[in-house]
């Protein structure tokens, strides 16, 4: 630290993303990335793309933003696009919730970290020993809400009915919903949208979209929160989505039969690992993402996550109280989870 860093800023505990390690050939199981690349056509469609690269990209989005509406059945001023949906829950904290926020106790890492680094007060609400949201929690509270579904790093999902229900009582209150998992099993709330205007609903091209390089979120909502949300990226950077990104989220949409295919093979990937966890004693939740979170009664977490990268696998694992014992796997292809698989047994029976 320098001596030149704010005061404000001197107790900030920053986000810690996934490992990115270079040492060796990894298999990477630990930032819930999709292991099938962009159909071809999303690939082909930046060639003449970056021919433009001298000029700045459309502000607007207009390309994307109109094809996304038409997807979703919504207008233009529905929607924003950002700079991933990390920018968008960053402009979203900045915007709406200086009067204080609620999320679960175990969630995304980066909602306490923009609360602090906007100088927001927050609370935790902790989740149930089975690790489920207790949403009668979350009812009249008359705060802002910020609530992952499903939920991350546990991958339980909530229904569509219980957003519903919390977002119907706190009308006052934004509720943000942060669906970067919901192709993996559960259902997205985007449609109730259309009837409360305090739901404010994040997606994002970097899980089930093969796009995490590309950096592409969008958020749909209200036109007057939209409208919001403009006038934070307006005062930060007003080309916060290059153009090849713009045309790769474009030309994405066209390609859903693909996306479809690889989220089917992932979602039946990860029930397969999932039964072959259960034979070797492990506990898991019930995942609707393209992860598992999982613990086994006889090792650690820690060792789990230290034995499995020196054999060149990489999971994630937190010293946290109350999952310190647990492990997320991102599911990979069906070759990288039976090796997964192989190296678990190893360790197990060491």
């Amino acid at each position: 630290m320098s001596k030149f860093l704010s005061t404000q800023f001197s107790s900030l505990n920053a986000y810690t993303p996934g490992e990115q390690l270079s040492d060796k050939k990894y298999i990477k199981l630990n930032t819930n990335e999709s292991p099938y690349s962009p159909p071809d056509a999303v690939i082909k469609a930046i060639t003449d793309e970056a021919k433009k690269l001298n000029l700045y990209p459309n502000p607007d989005g207009t390309q994307l933003i109109e094809k996304l509406a038409q997807n979703y059945n919504v207008n233009p001023e529905n929607i924003i696009i950002g700079n991933g949906s990390d920018e968008l829950l960053a402009f979203s904290f900045l915007a709406f919730f200086q009067q204080g926020v609620l999320f679960p106790d175990i969630t995304y890492g980066f909602y306490p970290v923009y609360a602090e680094l906007y100088n927001i007060t927050y609370n935790k609400i902790p989740l149930q020993s089975d690790f489920t949201i207790n949403i009668q929690e979350y009812l009249n509270k008359n705060q802002n809400i910020v609530l992952a579904n499903p939920n991350a790093p546990t991958g339980i999902a909530l229904k569509l009915s219980q957003i519903e229900e919390i977002t119907k009582s706190n009308p006052n209150h934004i509720i943000l919903i942060d669906e970067a998992y919901v192709d993996f099993g559960a259902k997205s709330a985007v449609n109730l949208t259309k009837q409360y205007e305090n739901l404010l609903v994040i997606h994002t091209y970097s899980k089930s979209r093969s796009l995490a390089g590309a950096r592409l979120g969008y958020a749909i909502a209200s036109p007057p929160i939209i409208e919001d949300l403009n006038k934070m990226k307006y005062s930060f950077n007003p080309y916060n989505v290059n153009t090849l990104t713009q045309t790769m989220g474009a030309i994405a949409i066209d390609e859903e039969s693909y996306y479809t295919e690889k989220r089917n093979e992932i979602i039946s990937t990860r029930e397969y690992t999932k039964n072959k966890l259960q034979e070797q004693g492990f506990i898991h939740t019930d995942s609707k993402a393209n992860f598992l979170f999982a613990k086994h009664p006889s090792i650690s977490g820690f060792d789990l996550y230290s034995k499995l990268k020196e054999n060149g696998i990489l999971i994630r694992h937190w010293n946290t109280p109350r999952i310190s014992d647990h492990i997320r796997i991102t599911i990979g292809t069906p070759e990288q989870m039976d090796k997964f698989i192989k190296v678990i047994q190893n360790i197990l029976h060491q």
